[in-house]
């Protein structure tokens, strides 16, 4: 077999393959058989009859087709192994030559798992925040309790703030409507500041079956960028107003939860729960310092377009699953935001390729310092999984299967890294 590499831009390698009429044979013989069996031959059981008599039943230019995709599989790895060479994604095959009695001789474009030199991180420190849980967070978490058990009762009078008000509203933009700016029985309290700087001041003093105009402009940051610091025209109509009568914060109120005993004990678990929360966004904020420092000392190859192209698809499909939990459309929230997918893929890219370097600098760390999962440290995952999901036999296979197996070691690895690095930089 004759192997010819050329190297391309954006970190990809062609390798140009040939072989031989006798290197092909094997092939060919294989490619015979599985005829012979899928065909009635006259006179053979099925995959018994050889390559002449295939040959004569079949042409010799079929069996040859159907010998390709075998050895381009096992001629391309053995001519990855010669080249020593670490690709990623899959290939991309050219047919130079396939003519019986010729060379078969194809072209692989391939692009290579990216180089790195890591930079020194051992004289680098990340300074730990310390981590106190708030009076004002504290008074925030007991006012959204009290929020989610007010009572609510219809009233005929002038809205307040602090009242809850039913509305239809619709948008208009030089007397054109807008397009998403019409709701019906849209719900929000006056004075929580949910809406555009303005639109709840004018609802106070409305009662129910009032309508109202008014004028604002939509604040220069706002998301939708073709709103952005434009004047709106907006037209109401008030479908009720509710008083919302916030229960007293005592004991009773922590009784009310179903698992505090008094208002100490609910606090303290508010103010564990503000803690955990805390430590989790500083944990955060060490580990991308960390990683954002060893990655302005560390230098990069090209980085194939497949690895940012493979984790910008990856970040929509977690922004998908995260809007999903809340009960959100993925096509409601692009309308909301008036973009495409394909501006949501290119706003990602660059936060991608500073994912894609952070995996090849914990990839190049753990190679360097020898961390590994254990197959010990493998079967505790395996099985924690499979508690968690005890009753269901479909995911239950998946979670013995090869390939899970290999997705928890690089998980593990990567997590082992992670800890080895703080161990180093975090004083």
């Amino acid at each position: 077999m004759k192997t010819e590499s050329k190297k391309l831009e954006r970190g990809q390698v062609e390798l140009t393959i040939e072989l031989t009429v006798d290197e092909y044979q094997p092939f060919l013989e294989s490619a015979a058989k599985k005829i012979s069996q899928d065909s009635k031959i006259p006179g053979f059981r099925p995959g018994k009859a050889g390559l002449d008599v295939v040959k004569q039943k079949v042409g010799e230019d079929s069996i040859w087709q159907e010998a390709l995709e075998s050895a381009v599989q096992k001629t391309f790895v053995k001519a990855l192994d010669e080249k020593k060479l670490v690709t990623v994604g899959s290939p991309q095959i050219d047919i130079v030559k396939l003519a019986p009695g010729n060379p078969v001789v194809y072209k692989a474009t391939i692009a290579l798992m990216p180089n790195v030199e890591v930079g020194d991180y051992s004289k680098v420190e990340i300074k730990k925040k310390p981590i106190e849980a708030d009076k004002e967070e504290l008074k925030k978490a007991l006012a959204n309790l009290q929020k989610m058990r007010a009572k609510e009762s219809l009233v005929d009078r002038e809205a307040k703030k602090g009242d809850k008000v039913d509305i239809d509203f619709e948008t208009f933009m030089d007397k054109v409507p807008i397009e998403n700016g019409k709701s019906e029985k849209f719900q929000l309290v006056i004075g929580e500041g949910s809406f555009i700087p303005g639109f709840e001041d004018n609802l106070i003093g409305v009662k129910k079956g009032d309508t109202k105009e008014f004028e604002l402009e939509f604040p220069k940051e706002y998301h939708q960028k073709n709103l952005a610091g434009r004047k709106a025209n907006f037209k109401i109509k008030v479908n009720g107003v509710f008083q919302l009568d916030l229960p007293e914060l005592n004991d009773e109120f922590a009784k009310g939860l179903g698992q505090f005993k008094n208002m100490k004990e609910l606090e303290d678990q508010i103010k564990n729960n503000i803690k955990q929360d805390l430590e989790r966004k500083e944990n955060q904020r060490i580990e991308e310092e960390m990683l954002d420092k060893i990655i302005e000392k560390s230098k990069f190859d090209d980085l194939p377009d497949i690895l940012i192209d493979s984790e910008t698809k990856k970040m929509i499909q977690e922004l998908e699953q995260n809007l999903a939990g809340q009960g959100v459309k993925f096509d409601d929230y692009l309308n909301h935001l008036n973009k495409k997918r394909e501006d949501l893929l290119l706003e990602f890219a660059p936060q991608a390729t500073k994912r894609v370097k952070s995996a090849l600098v914990i990839r190049k760390v753990g190679e360097k310092e020898n961390i590994r999962a254990s197959e010990k440290d493998i079967d505790a995952e395996v099985e924690q999984a499979k508690k968690m999901y005890a009753g269901n036999p479909e995911i239950e296979k998946q979670l013995n299967d090869l390939a899970y197996r290999g997705y928890l070691r690089n998980i593990i690895t990567a997590r082992k890294v992670v800890d080895h690095l703080k161990s180093i930089m975090v004083k």
